[in-house]
């Protein structure tokens, strides 16, 4: 038998290997299936006006991502309140309406079981407005154009 086909040889390993980092990157298929099919259910819901709260209804609220745990069981809902503000009234609300939530995507979104849920602010435009000062600073800009004039002088 070739050595290539042998339960034991690297090539299989590699497989495994990548698949199980695949996983890692943000979750199988099927996590990231349902997490998108519960993240527009939500945004559904909020853009209806259905979590009756007087704190929910008065802002803008976007869902950015869903992450799901692999078992499906939880559901890790990231949001944000348009233009940042009121967060942490924002975030209680929804958690006060929770049980709610729940119930409704249960009801319609085909699970096995209802997802837990938890949900949590989304940091990615504080992180890229945090990234965007850093490009910013003079040190930065200094050594930008100084790997600018490096690669002129590459092409001489």
């Amino acid at each position: 038998m070739d050595a290539r086909f042998k339960p034991g040889h690297d090539k299989y390993k590699m497989a495994r290997h990548q698949h199980h980092r695949d996983h890692d990157a943000g979750g199988s298929q099927r996590q990231l299936r349902v997490g998108e099919l519960i993240r527009h259910e939500l945004a559904a819901m909020l853009s209806r006006g259905d979590i009756h709260d007087p704190v929910v209804e008065a802002h803008m609220i976007t869902v950015p991502e869903v992450r799901m745990s692999p078992d499906l069981r939880v559901a890790t809902i990231y949001v944000m309140p348009l233009g940042g503000r009121d967060e942490k009234e924002v975030l209680d609300a929804l958690d006060r309406n929770k049980k709610y939530v729940r119930g409704e995507v249960a009801r319609r979104v085909n699970l096995k079981f209802a997802p837990e849920i938890r949900f949590r602010l989304d940091d990615r435009f504080d992180e890229a407005e945090r990234i965007e000062k850093l490009l910013r600073t003079p040190v930065v800009q200094r050594d930008l154009a100084h790997d600018d004039e490096s690669h002129d002088n590459d092409d001489e």
